[in-house]
């Protein structure tokens, strides 16, 4: 069968679904993988089959820096959340606002030259399952538009299917007159532009693909497929320091990809970060280009600076990493079992508080409410306690084993041929 993948316009939400891509593609199958120009060599490096849509994506544009004096301090992003799961919050005027906020998100990130562009290869290409990123709308739209069965790949935990459950209960509480769904009212007209019709899959595929273990999933009524997470961080050569074991405990400190390319900056303190490391009886290998520290005026004798060095090589040899909660870096210190210390931006993080609640309860490390307020010392602290303690260890090989217990993506690839069958139309 011939798959479109499609995420939006970010190295890591590329990266998630190359391992699940290549799985298909090693089963015999056609796969093409669809996404802005400027980030075709990303696709193509990954030795997938590229296709541009629309115009290349500006981050700087599309995202505001939160540094910018016009904004207020607490940006609509901190206040208007998916994955706000508080019952008492979960008003119906809270989230008709979280749904009328996002959705234009969800509009910059699926705008309608990319659409057209997404729907005009469809029809030419005819795939029979459309795989598409929970953020990226277009993706259902050309399914639809050309027959293709379509199923989202999670990014992150399901915060929108969380919240759209409840949402959808209230709206249809109301008077029918005051019914209002945001995101039907942008993809409606959408789709009949095309000559299709609005379904609630168009927000929530007709079936979800998730490599999330299941312990730390969200309650959502859906039908998911789990799969095993594989980590994959783009083309990268192993560093020759890193072929030898280390003299000393080793411990990750990274920020992820996302902050440094999408979201305008970090939301924590890089030289906070490093004096909180300085006095550590470990090797601290700490991920951070030159913009990073352009601010910072000394780096600790037990710290190595790397502008990058894939996870998956570095942190088997790690005993703890400090992150700030990034689906690609969370994931793969759970699937190579590394106690964590996660400290989570407030603002547009998505998901990422939640993530660090989770990993906490599960035993497997320790994180903060609010990146921006904690100190050298608190990082220190929390550091020591889960590089001393035992039981993170332990937490952590549990969320391990979960992992390596969820079928790999080649042992999913019969259960999409069979879905995809059932689910063209």
């Amino acid at each position: 069968m011939r798959v479109l993948f499609f995420t939006p316009p970010a190295r890591v939400h590329i990266f998630a679904q190359v391992p699940m891509a290549w799985a298909l593609r090693a089963a015999g199958h056609e796969v093409h993988v669809a996404n802005r120009p400027n980030m075709m060599d990303d696709v193509t490096r990954a030795g997938l089959a590229a296709v541009p849509v629309g115009p290349p994506f500006d981050p700087g544009a599309y995202i505001r820096e939160e540094k910018q004096e016009s904004l207020p301090w607490e940006s609509w992003q901190e206040v208007l959340e998916f994955a706000e799961l508080r019952p008492e919050r979960l008003t119906y005027d809270y989230m008709h606002a979280v749904h009328t906020a996002w959705t234009l998100v969800f509009q910059g990130i699926s705008p309608p030259e990319v659409m057209d562009d997404l729907v005009g290869f469809a029809r030419a290409w005819r795939p029979d399952l459309v795989v598409w990123d929970t953020l990226a709308y277009a993706g259902p739209v050309a399914a639809r538009a050309c027959g293709a069965a379509h199923a989202r790949l999670m990014f992150g935990l399901d915060v929108i299917g969380r919240m759209r459950e409840r949402y959808l209960d209230a709206v249809r509480r109301r008077p029918a007159e005051l019914r209002e769904d945001p995101l039907e009212e942008w993809l409606g007209p959408v789709l009949e532009r095309y000559g299709c019709a609005f379904g609630e899959d168009m927000v929530m595929g007709q079936w979800t693909v998730d490599p999330l273990p299941s312990s730390m999933r969200l309650a959502v009524d859906h039908h998911y497929v789990p799969v095993r997470h594989v980590p994959y961080h783009g083309p990268a050569t192993v560093p020759g320091w890193l072929r030898e074991p280390p003299v000393r405990r080793r411990v990750c400190l990274t920020l992820g990809l996302s902050v440094r390319e999408v979201l305008g900056g970090d939301r924590v303190s890089i030289g906070d970060l490093l004096e909180a490391v300085a006095d550590l009886d470990a090797e601290v290998v700490a991920t951070l280009n030159a913009d990073q520290l352009a601010g910072v005026s000394r780096v600790p004798d037990n710290v190595r600076v790397v502008d990058f060095v894939p996870l998956n090589e570095l942190l088997p040899s790690c005993s703890a990493i400090i992150h700030q909660g990034g689906f690609g870096t969370l994931q793969a210190a759970l699937t190579h079992g590394i106690p964590q210390v996660v400290l989570p931006p407030r603002a547009g993080d998505w998901d990422s508080r939640i993530w660090a609640r989770r990993v906490q309860d599960a035993g497997a490390g320790l994180s903060v409410p609010d990146a921006r307020k904690v100190t050298a010392g608190e990082v220190r602290d929390m550091l020591a306690r889960v590089l001393g303690e035992p039981s993170f260890a332990a937490g952590a090989a549990r969320l391990r084993t979960e992992m390596l217990g969820t079928p790999a993506p080649r042992d999913v690839v019969p259960v999409l041929e069979q879905l995809t069958a059932l689910g063209r139309s």
